[in-house]
């Protein structure tokens, strides 16, 4: 096997995930089941096309000439003597100009111009070698689009004034970091492991390089034996110089995970059961060897971190193009071809170098219909609607009918709950002991602890359904009429793009104002990125949740993108680029405090600003002129300020403290007394430069007091102070229109938005999902006095929902191939089958992509979710996810019975009609099930007042369509 072969298909297992063949979850576990295929491919089909090309082109061509010259010496010797030629071919001088040895000589330097077969073969790998690895980097394709060998990159540009591009801007940012800070998996022994990642503690001098990796901090590894947990700690940097010399310059990862393997058990030798469980076999590994818990979950880790930042939207057109530019600049030989008199061989020379080309491109096309196949299934996933996992509403108990109490009053959890997130023992402390147990009080309600006279006399506490059976939502949720009029927003746990694209269509031109705080472009968490594409990862992460923005936006409704000096460049151009730059509105910038301390001394000036660009959907944006005046007195300087002053002065303070003192008192003044003005009151104008003088009070230097306030641990995920997001949809909203966040952080946005009377829909992912947004919004709806409360008349009160949507790694994970099939797709059609069409015909089933057979069972339908280091089965919320696919806007949902029969039916209305949807389940009815089925609707009136019908399955419900074929439809449609 010659080297130039070798290396061409170390590259290929390569690009198809070869070295992953450890990891068993997204992308790697389909690449994992299609491995024989695969290899297949590379170690003999591909090779077999290359002899078959060669034997078809360009050796047939050469094959023809050497008959050409050997008939051509034939004739030569007949007519001009035996000895005219030597035996090595050559022609006596005497014979070179006549004509046959002229013909003789065209044809031999022609002949010459071929290489041998060996030479070919090794010409066509190398050069399929230099295009492919061009691209790759990491589990990424990056389009870095070559234009010439002095010219290196080509940008695509139709002859705009100003373009905006970067390196990924034709791909989806896919990277969710839901495992970059905190990582856990289960061992045996009941043994819990966690991966803790902290902040890196190396001088920035010290470090060696750009390119980061997963480092245990080994040292630091600890054993928990109540909680019966291995922690180890993490940092993710650049090695430093000394690390640099230790594992040198490559594969400096799979170094640092063999010296942890070593180190961590012997840091550990003193706690045996940990260090069995870290050390117990997980798998064998493809040669057979023993793979252990630690190693496994070591490689599993630092992947999902690492790589796999993007999916290109179009990789077989871009390799393709890019192929045309390579065959013409590095296979194309043009000076070689001019230089040449024009004659036979310079002929020869030119069709040698096209039916090589021909040959090159044919392989590489093979290849990239490959890649693409495979590049295409993963966009698919990702674009693909997903679906809801679970729908739950949260409500105080003014909105809840008496008649549940008696049952809430029995709920363990519920209670639970309650005293955690409301300080139940200062609320009622005779109904708990000083452990914070229940008493057992009389009457109805006795086994948790509370009765239904103590949910009357507290109406602010805040139901959760979560904590109830199906049974009690149903009937609860059956109770309100204009179900999602009583609702005051809605909260999404999911990836913001997923999110996005489910919501599309539900909140089409409905919102008023958005407001988004993006991960700014810096080392973050919530923002990971590629080594060396810092920028191109934060553009390609926000071009497509933007470009989605205009679809929720009201003609009249407008934008606000909060970013600092780290990212307002591309985000300005990104932003024009999507809106178009006369939609500017304003270029808010927003002093964040006022400077002090440390600060003061910097040696250049001090940044103490952040910007917020406003968009506006059309330029008939809302923009309330009443809500962007501020309040100011003019106070009496004579008799009030220059006094205050000087008593300031000999306590020690700042004179500028008087004008501080008049924004604190501004709030408070209707509380304590009226002041006697000298000269009136009237109102300052909003300019777009925030909180810079003295009429405005919305810096950020309280905020960890209310972070604290709000959340268990004082989380300062976002900066925002509420008295922002106050100021933002006041100006841009009304009293009842939506309020949109797709970055929520610590949920600011919902928690102003439903104090100011705005519904909304915030949207974020990850832990702080449930440890600060959920906490933080039942702590508003229980009416606590925090943030912007004590300036608004809202007192506690309401009804939010809250989704938890299927994950991209859980559409991954759910992928099921249909084995037997495919072998026989395979054995019927070839080569062609495995290139183009393999995964999407052996995955068409998958319940992922939406089984439509099993719609016949709706409430039992499942997938496999992973979360907190454990796999279950989690049932999937079929009916809401078809709500948001046509665009439902519920007025009811409730449930009937007949019999054993559950009906689930939802009655609303989207942009085209009334609209009843049914569910029900059906497996195994036969014709009299059907007939069954049609009289219960009937005599129930199910259907009544209804444009639309649509139904799970077969029916003979009058009117009715299954919907079983546009849920599928509308699944898999893509994205805007």
């Amino acid at each position: 096997m010659t080297e130039a072969r070798t290396k061409l298909q170390s590259l290929l297992r390569e690009l198809f995930e070869f070295d992953c063949a450890d990891l068993d979850f997204g992308v790697y576990r389909i690449m994992n089941h299609k491995r024989a295929e695969i290899e297949r491919f590379i170690e003999k089909e591909l090779l077999d096309a290359v002899a078959r090309e060669l034997n078809q082109g360009v050796l047939s061509s050469q094959a023809q000439a050497a008959s050409q010259l050997a008939e051509a010496a034939q004739e030569v010797r007949s007519t001009l003597g035996a000895e005219s030629i030597s035996p090595e071919g050559d022609l006596s001088e005497q014979y070179h100009k006549t004509p046959l040895g002229k013909h003789y000589l065209e044809l031999r330097e022609q002949a010459a111009t071929y290489q041998a077969r060996p030479e070919q073969e090794t010409l066509i790998f190398n050069h399929l070698f230099e295009f492919f690895r061009r691209y790759y980097q990491d589990g990424d394709f990056i389009s870095k689009r070559r234009y010439s060998r002095r010219e290196r990159y080509a940008i695509p540009y139709n002859g705009e004034e100003v373009y905006l591009y970067w390196a990924n801007k034709d791909q989806y940012y896919v990277k969710s970091g839901e495992y970059f800070t905190g990582y856990t998996f289960k061992a045996p022994g009941g043994v819990t492991v966690h991966f803790k990642l902290q902040a890196a503690d190396v001088e920035q001098n010290n470090v060696k390089g750009e390119k980061r990796f997963f480092i245990p901090l080994t040292a630091k590894a600890a054993w928990d034996e109540a909680a019966r947990e291995v922690i180890i700690p993490f940092e993710y940097r650049p090695v430093t110089s000394q690390e640099g010399i230790t594992y040198g310059t490559r594969n400096q990862q799979e170094k640092i995970i063999a010296e942890s393997l070593e180190k961590l058990p012997t840091r550990l030798k003193k706690h045996t059961e940990a260090v069995a469980a870290l050390i117990a076999e997980r798998r064998k590994n493809a040669e057979g060897g023993s793979v252990s818990y630690l190693e496994h979950h070591l490689r599993q880790y630092t992947r999902r971190n690492t790589s796999d930042f993007f999916i290109h939207k179009n990789l077989r057109g871009f390799l393709e193009r890019e192929l045309d530019f390579y065959l013409k600049n590095e296979v194309l030989n043009l000076d070689e071809m001019l230089s040449g008199d024009g004659g036979t061989a310079s002929r020869s020379l030119g069709e040698g170098c096209f039916q090589l080309m021909q040959v090159i491109r044919r392989i590489a096309l093979r290849i990239i219909v490959f890649l693409a196949q495979i590049e295409d299934f993963q966009k698919a996933l990702w674009e693909k609607k997903k679906f809801v996992l679970s729908t739950e509403y949260c409500m105080t108990l003014d909105r809840v009918p008496e008649a549940f109490y008696p049952e809430i009053a029995g709920n363990k959890a519920q209670i639970e709950e309650w005293r955690r997130l409301f300080k139940m023992e200062e609320i009622a402390p005779t109904l708990f002991h000083s452990g914070g147990k229940a008493r057992k009080p009389k009457g109805r309600g006795r086994k948790a602890g509370l009765d239904v006279a103590f949910l009357k006399a507290h109406p602010s506490l805040v139901l959760d359904t979560h904590f109830f059976d199906q049974g009690f939502k149903d009937r609860l949720l059956a109770t309100l009429d204009r179900l999602e009029e009583q609702i005051d927003g809605l909260l999404i746990h999911s990836e913001n793009f997923q999110a996005m694209s489910l919501l599309r269509d539900k909140y089409r031109a409905r919102v008023q104002c958005a407001y988004i705080d993006p991960p700014f472009n810096t080392e973050n968490p919530q923002f990971l990125f590629k080594d060396d594409y810092k920028n191109a990862s934060w553009l390609t992460l926000m071009a497509d949740r933007l470009r989605i923005a205009p679809v929720f936006l009201a003609d009249s409704g407008s934008i606000y993108v909060h970013v600092d000096h780290n990212s307002n460049q591309y985000a300005r151009f990104l932003l024009d680029d999507v809106f178009g730059a006369d939609s500017l509105i304003n270029e808010v910038i927003w002093r964040i405090g006022w400077v002090s301390g440390y600060k003061t001394q910097a040696d250049r000036y001090v940044r103490n600003h952040e910007m917020i660009f406003v968009y506006g959907r059309t330029t008939g944006f809302y923009f309330n002129k009443g809500a962007a005046r501020i309040p100011c007195v003019s106070y009496a300087r004579d008799t009030v300020e220059r006094p205050l002053a000087q008593i300031l002065k000999a306590w020690g303070l700042s004179g500028d403290q008087v004008a501080r003192t008049k924004i604190g008192f501004r709030d408070w003044q209707d509380r304590i007394y009226k002041l006697a003005m000298t000269s009136g009151e009237g109102a300052y104008n909003v300019e777009d430069t925030w909180n810079c003088n003295e009429y405005e009070d919305i810096d950020s230097n309280k905020i960890k007091r209310n972070a604290a306030e709000y959340t268990p641990n004082g989380s300062l995920i976002t900066q925002k102070p509420e008295k922002l997001l106050k100021r933002v949809i006041e100006v841009s909203s009304r009293p009842g229109d939506y309020v949109m966040d797709f970055f929520a952080g610590s949920g600011t946005t919902p928690a102003v938005a439903q104090k100011l009377g705005r519904k909304y829909v915030a949207v974020e992912m990850g832990t702080f999902f449930d440890t600060d947004i959920m906490y933080r919004m039942k702590q508003v709806l229980h009416g606590r006095k925090v943030g912007i409360s004590r300036q608004t008349s809202y007192a506690g009160g309401g009804i939010f929902k809250y989704q938890r949507l299927e994950s991209y790694e859980d559409a991954l994970n759910n992928i099921a191939f249909d084995t037997a099939a495919g072998k026989k797709a395979l054995e019927l059609f070839g080569e062609d089958y495995l290139l183009r069409y393999m995964l999407d015909f052996e995955t068409r089933d998958s319940e992922t992509l939406l089984n439509a057979a099993k719609l016949e069972s709706p409430f039992s339908y499942a997938l496999s979710i992973h979360r907190d280091g454990q796999t279950s089965e989690q049932p999937v919320d079929l009916p809401e996810t078809f709500n948001y696919l046509i665009g439902l806007h519920v007025k009811t949902r409730k449930a009937y019975n007949d019999g054993d029969r559950r009906y689930l039916v939802y009655r609303g209305s989207n942009e085209r009609a009334n609209v009843v949807v049914i569910w029900r389940a059906t497996k195994g009815w036969e014709k009299a099930d059907f007939e069954r089925d049609k009289k219960f609707v009937l005599e129930q009136k199910l259907t009544e007042g209804a444009d639309e019908i649509f139904v799970n399955g077969d029916s003979f419900i009058p009117d009715a369509k299954a919907l079983d074929p546009l849920f599928k439809r509308l699944m898999l449609g893509g994205v805007v």
